[in-house]
């Protein structure tokens, strides 16, 4: 008997050794240093088509190239960016669900909305910051509008007559923005995202609207729409010959539309310090800069601290931006 109990103290022994050699490599596999062991999503609170999907999409390629797993976009358009960004909110803070979000679900969201269900500084971790992506004022062209001033002086003439479109935030703003500025009545059109509004823009269903440089400069250069202006305080080195707001005879209007990579809250320091320098190398790899500025976006990044000072100021400006706007929570 003793000496079948000692062969059972001895599988015992050995197979609690099995037991934590395999826990031991587990959690070695999990570990901040091996990552990543397997595929990433990168959510995108925009549609496919959109400007913010289009330049996610190069990135997501080359991060997949650098990091030696696949990154995997996931589209979750609607409500102002706030569905995609509830989205990561809530997920595991593993650096396998990462976030493109924007001046939208970032900025503007919370001042637009009566409610939003995340905070968006505590319920994220700000990675790297991806650029800037300029926004166009564009019309039908049936209209007989060729300028700013000449959209001001037809609107005056023709009060609540015109639409603006809008697919998020920087649109919503940059319309109202508008009319608070030039002093017009114009009708806002909202839209879950960009590509429907541009094609009812084109379609003659409404008349105007602000747009990122990428989805509307195809449109401009066929004849399906015209484009008037930038947003920008100055002329945008993207659109060098369109004539910024400020010159066409609007003051003080400045709209940026910025992107940049988030997680959820409480990543681990090393995965967000590799994703971030994963981020640099991409921004500043010259066929990937040439390939995002072909798309009129302007690409650059940083340190993931600068991108939380960053954040955290730009939700100061954009609730002065929609409040001198008269835009009210919805």
């Amino acid at each position: 008997m003793r000496r079948t109990f000692l062969k059972s103290i001895s599988a015992i022994c050995a197979l609690s050794a099995m037991i934590a050699c395999a826990s031991s490599s587990t959690v070695l596999a999990q570990t901040p240093s091996s990552y990543p062991t397997k595929p990433i999503t990168l959510v995108i609170p925009f549609p496919a088509g959109s400007g913010t999907d289009a330049v996610g999409r190069i990135v997501a390629v080359e991060l997949g190239k650098i990091l030696g797993q696949q990154v995997i976009i996931e589209n979750k358009p609607g409500g102002n960016a706030t569905i995609g960004a509830q989205l990561v909110a809530r997920a595991q803070p593993d650096g396998y669900t990462l976030f493109l979000s924007t001046n939208t679900a970032h900025s503007a969201a919370p001042w637009l909305m009566k409610s939003i269900s995340y905070d968006p500084v505590k319920d994220f971790t700000p990675i790297a910051r991806g650029g800037n992506l300029p926004f166009i004022l564009v019309i039908n062209p049936k209209l007989p509008i060729n300028n700013v001033q000449e959209l001001v002086a037809y609107a005056k003439k023709n009060p609540g007559k015109l639409n603006y479109a809008s697919g998020n935030s920087t649109g919503i703003v940059g319309g109202a923005t508008l009319a608070a500025r030039a002093g017009i009545d114009i009708v806002h059109v909202p839209y879950k995202g960009t590509p429907q509004a541009m094609t009812d823009l084109v379609g003659g269903q409404v008349d105007l609207m602000f747009t990122d440089v990428a989805s509307g400069m195809p449109f401009v250069k066929s004849g399906q729409m015209r484009a008037l202006a930038v947003s920008t305080a100055a002329r945008s080195a993207i659109v060098p010959d369109l004539p910024s707001m400020s010159e066409s005879g609007i003051k003080d209007f400045d709209l940026n539309s910025w992107n940049g990579y988030f997680g959820p809250a409480g990543m681990p320091p090393d995965v967000v310090a590799k994703i971030n320098a994963a981020i640099n190398q991409i921004v500043n790899d010259p066929q990937t800069k040439t390939k995002l500025a072909n798309l009129g976006f302007d690409a650059f990044s940083g340190s993931s601290q600068d991108f939380a000072n960053f954040v955290a100021q730009q939700l100061v400006l954009w609730q002065g931006l929609i409040k001198d706007a008269g835009i009210k929570p919805e």
